[in-house]
Formats: structure tokens, sequence, C-alpha cells
């Protein structure tokens, strides 16, 4: 039992050394991964904010047009469309050229 017990605390005391460093390593990899949550969280933080910025002036023009009483509110609808239309248009003649 002595043998043993003479055996065991210098194989512990060899072992501390490497428990340490396991940890060290492991608390490293943790920082790590920390970091990367951090970055996408901003990156997902920064996306939701253009998105919410497009919605915020979506709603500025509709409050423009149903508050603006000295416009035809159907007039200006239409106006938009025939807007969006010639954007849409020419993004498909832009990328027509492009494919020929």
């Amino acid at each position: 039992m002595h043998g043993t017990m003479a055996l065991l605390i210098p194989i512990l005391a060899l072992m501390i050394p490497f428990f340490a460093i396991w940890i060290k390593h492991r608390e490293k990899m943790m920082d790590r991964q920390i970091g990367t949550t951090s970055e996408a969280t901003a990156e997902k933080a920064a996306q939701y904010v253009s998105h919410v910025q497009a919605l915020e002036d979506r709603v500025r023009v509709l409050e423009r047009i149903v508050t603006d009483r000295g416009y035809d509110i159907a007039t200006q609808i239409e106006a938009l469309r025939d807007q969006r239309r010639v954007e849409d248009g020419a993004g498909l003649r832009d990328s027509r050229e492009k494919v020929q």
C-alpha cells in the first residue's frame, strides 16, 4: 500500500502542469467563441438597424401621402407605381444587356 501511494504522489505532481495547460487552453477557446458570438451579434444588430431605417422611410412616405391634403391620394399612389415600374424596367434592361 505504501508503495502505491509513493508512486501516485509523483504522478499527481507531474499531472498538475498538464491540467493547468489544459485549463488555459480551454479558457482561450471560450474567449474565441465569445468573440465570434459578439461579432455575429453586432452584424445582426446592424442588419436590423438598416431594416428598421428602411421601414421608417416607408412609413414617412405613407404619412406624407395621407397627411398632404393638396394632393389626390390615388394620383400619388399611381405615380409611385409608375416610378417603381420605371426603376424595375431599367434594372431588367441592365441585366439583359449584361447577359448578351
